[in-house]
């Protein structure tokens, strides 16, 4: 099996030693770890064509993996069968940039960060953006329908997708790379494997929408007194701003505070404290200077600080970025519900989580512009009772009507909660499609289903 591998990607590209393909067998926050026979680094897709289409022939799994950058255990092998990773890191070519049709076709080992820079040098904006961009790749942004911080105004990472390239478990590729914003001819395949995080086929390539840059933006941190706060000044600047709003995060003092501790260089943005705040980016066309009048006027009497460069807009988007490492070892929860709904979710779940743990210290943050919040708990000593700490979050999303997935996926952390909030016939329509396009359940087996 090695020499076959070696024959179609050359013998540098699978690694089978321990110091090799360690970083490929563990995720990101080192809950999931398990070996597999070897890592496979294909450089075409005329390669993961050959490579998916020997394993199937030999039963062997395929864990496809981008960044490795996931929270839930999706992209790393499971160990419980014959496996290999599948790692698309070689495959990272902008093939084409439209700027006419305002698209661009990447591979899916670019990381996100590079197809950013091309749609710019473009003069085009590609607004996936999320707190990874440096490390992940644009495959796996897909295969788990990422969200980031502009879903507000552009949408998940579905959203930015016009056409797909897949190799199917048995080897065939599908050549969807169509740059089309209207093709209504049967049923719409590219949306089977977005977000279906690898288990119905590998992504090689997709065409992606971009859009105008805008001349203008501003960014504002601004303090509010509580989440209802929060969500009654997104409605107001909805309604004076409209559009403008790209992004709108909720961040909570114990999110700050653990970021001043995490990296003492940085700055509490504004001199009073407050128990909550808002980092909130807009866009427009027309003069800086507009644009910062009519943000300062919709934000009225508001404690807020406006960034006046670039560089202070960096700063303050740093700290989001910083916010999961800053709290790494404790119990996450990626979850949404409707946007009016927030305030309660953070009540209800905190209320419970209090009179169960009355040592816990929720660490609240997330993308309330649409509903998706980050509710992590600590301190790290509830780790070890993570089901029980989940249990009462997720109930509490699902009084709400929530999700207990936004955007991180199912992956193996997930796997058997959702039954509970899944209805039998949406599980099995899941299964069917699994069987219909994996029969022999051979891609990323263990994950989603």
């Amino acid at each position: 099996m090695i020499d076959a591998l070696g024959a179609i990607v050359g013998k540098s590209n699978v690694l089978t030693s321990p110091e090799d393909t360690k970083p490929y067998f563990t995720d990101w926050r080192r809950q999931y770890s398990a070996k597999a026979e070897c890592v496979v680094r294909p450089g075409t897709t005329a390669e993961v064509s050959r490579v998916v289409a020997l394993c199937a022939r030999e039963g062997v799994a395929v864990v496809p993996q981008g960044g490795n950058t996931g929270l839930a255990g999706g992209s790393v092998p499971t160990g419980t069968r014959r496996e290999l990773v599948l790692s698309l890191s070689r495959m990272n070519r902008i093939r084409t940039v439209d700027a006419l049709n305002d698209t661009i076709t990447a591979e899916a080992g670019c990381v996100l960060a590079a197809v950013q820079q091309a749609a710019q040098e473009a003069g085009r904006l590609f607004p996936l953006s999320l707190a990874a961009e440096g490390s992940c790749q644009i495959g796996g942004n897909l295969s788990t329908n990422a969200g980031g911080v502009n879903v507000l105004r552009y949408g998940n990472a579905r959203d930015q997708v016009l056409g797909l390239e897949v190799v199917l478990p048995d080897g065939r590729i599908w050549h969807g790379l169509r740059g089309l914003r209207k093709d209504n001819t049967g049923y719409a395949l590219k949306h089977l494997f977005l977000g279906a995080e690898g288990t119905l086929g590998v992504i090689t390539a997709a065409v992606l929408r971009l859009y105008p840059r805008p001349t203008a933006t501003g960014t504002a941190w601004i303090a509010v007194q509580d989440p209802r706060a929060a969500v009654e000044l997104l409605a107001r600047l909805h309604e004076q701003l409209g559009e403008r709003i790209s992004a709108f995060e909720l961040v909570s003092r114990e999110c700050l505070d653990a970021v001043i501790a995490h990296r003492p260089e940085t700055r509490d943005p504004l001199r009073d404290k407050s128990p909550w705040y808002v980092l909130a980016e807009f866009g427009d066309n027309g003069s800086a200077e507009l644009l910062h009048e009519r943000i300062a006027q919709a934000l009225g009497g508001h404690d807020a600080v406006l960034a006046q460069s670039e560089e202070q807009s960096r700063q303050l988007w740093r700290i989001r970025e910083t916010i999961p490492e800053a709290q790494f070892t404790n119990v996450k929860h990626d979850v949404s519900v409707a946007v009016s709904k927030i305030p309660e979710l953070i009540e209800h779940a905190g209320g419970a989580l209090r009179a169960a743990f009355p040592e816990c210290r929720p660490f609240v943050f997330g993308h309330v512009g649409d509903g998706n919040l980050h509710y992590n708990v600590g301190p790290e000593s509830l780790m070890p009772r993570r089901a029980e700490v989940n249990r009462i979050v997720y109930h509490a999303v699902a009084e709400l009507g929530g999700s207990i997935s936004a955007e991180h996926g199912l992956g193996q952390l997930k796997r058997e909660e959702i039954h509970r909030h899944k209805s039998p016939l949406e599980m099995e329509l899941m299964r069917s499609l699994k069987k219909a396009l994996d029969p022999k359940g051979l891609m990323n087996p263990g994950k989603v289903l």
